[in-house]
């Protein structure tokens, strides 16, 4: 399914950054970029599969309902399903609306609240070491997603964009991004899509690498993002 957004044809229009693919098109960003996501997801999911029952097992031992979850995000314009292992209990978004009160963040599509009732006593371990994500990897060699780029939000949170950031929708998006590392679930919206505008226009492999980099630090010391 495709996401309509603003037609591009200039990198610059009345000072309005405006996404043009045809433009600036490295060798990194049209082979490269895939060939690092290909790569380093066919050494992963190996690991992944290794540790895949214990993680099943912890998810059903602790609480009723299937080990993974499915979400629709928008990616390169489309919508595409993403899997996670499952975090919250069954029936978590029905929730939403009654626990809507408690939300920290009133700007944009966040939700979050410290100690959400909703999560799991294996969810939140899951969730501080970014295991829930592991199954992302299966996107990447997909080719839904990449490695590194916007965060990816539901197709009904996308059209919340302003305008001047609609482009962000015809990006790939990331399991990791400048605004995770940046602590985006804390940042205001508006600052989310500034460093995702950042990324988009000045993707490189230097950049990808220092990304992931900073995203395994996290991984190791989390502080949540």
């Amino acid at each position: 399914m495709e996401i309509k957004t603003i037609k591009n044809s200039s990198v610059e229009n009345g000072g309005v950054f405006v996404y043009n693919r045809r433009k600036n098109m490295s060798w990194y960003k049209k082979r490269g970029k895939r060939l690092l996501d290909i790569t380093v997801s066919l050494v992963a999911l190996p690991v992944i599969f290794l540790f895949f029952p214990f993680i099943a097992l912890a998810i059903k031992l602790d609480s009723k309902g299937q080990v993974f979850f499915k979400s629709r995000r928008v990616s390169k314009g489309r919508i595409v399903i993403i899997y996670k292992f499952r975090t919250m209990v069954v029936g978590a978004e029905k929730m939403k609306k009654s626990i809507k009160h408690l939300n920290e963040r009133n700007d944009g599509p966040f939700f979050k609240i410290k100690n959400d009732p909703r999560v799991t006593k294996v969810g939140k371990i899951l969730r501080k070491f970014w295991i829930d994500e592991l199954l992302q990897f299966f996107n990447v060699l997909k080719g839904d997603i990449s490695l590194v780029g916007p965060r990816p939000y539901p197709p009904e949170e996308v059209f919340k964009y302003p305008k001047e950031y609609a482009f962000l929708s015809r990006a790939k998006a990331g399991i990791t991004g400048l605004s995770q590392i940046n602590g985006s679930s804390s940042l205001p919206f508006l600052e989310v899509l500034k460093f995702d505008s950042y990324y988009v226009k000045n993707v490189s492999l230097r950049l990808d690498l220092k990304i992931l980099w900073k995203t395994l630090l996290l991984i190791r010391k989390p502080s949540g993002v």
